[in-house]
């Protein structure tokens, strides 16, 4: 088997000389490397990397090239991998670290810490995937947190699964940009007339870039995805449903009785999707968004609610999947706290 590619450590942009001087570090790290420097102890040590849940793993890539940019000489390390994406089993190793202690000590905090982030956003994102196939997904939590997560969470997305992204940032790592829709302050640019911004989406916007919808803006989903349709035909890709999850849709309210009418529901994707369909605007693809989660996808999917892809964001950033990183060998021998031995795995790796 031809091994797989990894990222090259120049894409991740790392201030390498604050990273390698211990600035991100908990100090602790930064204290342990003075006194092995200072002492002139060099122990060459096995470092084991494993999580506790059972996951997707991400940010591999990203941790091998702090050890290699950030470590003192990465010529003095030995190190194996498994790769962004593989299926990971509580306490199996993930990264193996052999050499001088003092020469990535600094570090822990740093490979620890991307591997919990990209990883809650891979395996979060290969759930939605799974439980919307074979719809798609698009990516689209970059407001509900730091910009500087992007990148490697657009990666991690992306790698899980995920269809696009919605930011540039986000889709760098391989080259692509991000996706998006006619969005809701457009619409209230041009005074709440949905169809105009979409007509000057369509004419001051490439064709090759897919014209998508809010239809939610009046509280009328299906008369609003009806005019639209009207006034684009075949220019319009799709419509996005966003309905806030206090408000009820105004197709939707002659309905209500027996099931949970606000927010973007079953029955008005149906409503929808039956009003596009009489009209003859059966090519018009249905986005939906706002609160979504593996439970509620599984539930859409389930109950064949006819939706072409669903938008997908704060659910994606839930959970924990923590990292732990142990000596347990010194000098080839035997060592580390009660309860954490070595466990070696033959799906690692030996990266170069």
């Amino acid at each position: 088997m031809p091994r797989r590619q990894r990222l090259h450590p120049s894409i991740f942009h790392l201030p390498v000389d604050r990273m390698r001087e211990g600035y991100y570090s908990d100090k602790y790290f930064v204290r342990a490397r003075e006194i092995l420097v200072q002492d002139r102890h060099r122990p060459c040590v096995t470092m084991q990397v494993f999580g506790k849940a059972h996951a997707f793993l991400g940010g591999i890539d990203e941790a091998i090239a702090i050890l290699k940019l950030c470590s003192q000489t990465w010529e003095e390390l030995q190190v194996w991998a498994l790769y962004d994406g593989d299926e990971i089993a509580p306490w199996e190793t993930v990264l193996l670290i052999e050499g001088p202690y003092d020469a990535f000590a600094v570090l822990e905090t740093l490979y620890l810490g991307v591997l919990a982030r990209r990883t809650r956003v891979g395996t979060n994102t290969r759930r939605v995937v799974e439980a919307a196939q074979p719809k798609q997904v698009m990516f689209f939590p970059a407001r509900h947190d730091h910009w500087l997560v992007q990148t490697g969470d657009g990666y991690a997305a992306h790698i899980a699964g995920a269809i696009g992204v919605s930011t540039d940032a986000q889709a760098s790592w391989w080259g692509s940009e991000g996706i998006g829709t006619v969005p809701h302050a457009l619409i209230a640019a041009y005074r709440g007339d949905t169809v105009l911004a979409s007509r000057k989406f369509a004419e001051l916007m490439s064709e090759s870039i897919r014209l998508i919808t809010l239809v939610d803006f009046e509280n009328d989903c299906v008369g609003t995805s009806l005019k639209v349709a009207r006034a684009l035909g075949e220019r319009l890709y799709g419509v996005r449903i966003d309905t806030a999850e206090t408000l009820v849709d105004t197709s939707v309210i002659p309905l209500m009785g027996t099931f949970k009418p606000t927010g973007v529901n079953p029955r008005l994707v149906c409503n929808v999707r039956e009003a596009l369909d009489r009209e003859g605007f059966q090519h018009v693809k249905i986005v939906v968004s706002g609160g979504f989660t593996v439970e509620k996808i599984r539930q859409f999917e389930e109950q064949g609610v006819p939706v072409d892809a669903y938008g997908v964001g704060s659910s994606l950033f839930q959970g924990r999947f923590d990292f732990t990183a142990d000596v347990v060998r010194v000098e080839g021998k035997p060592c580390g706290k009660v309860g954490r031995a070595y466990h070696p795995n033959p799906r690692l790796e030996r990266v170069d």
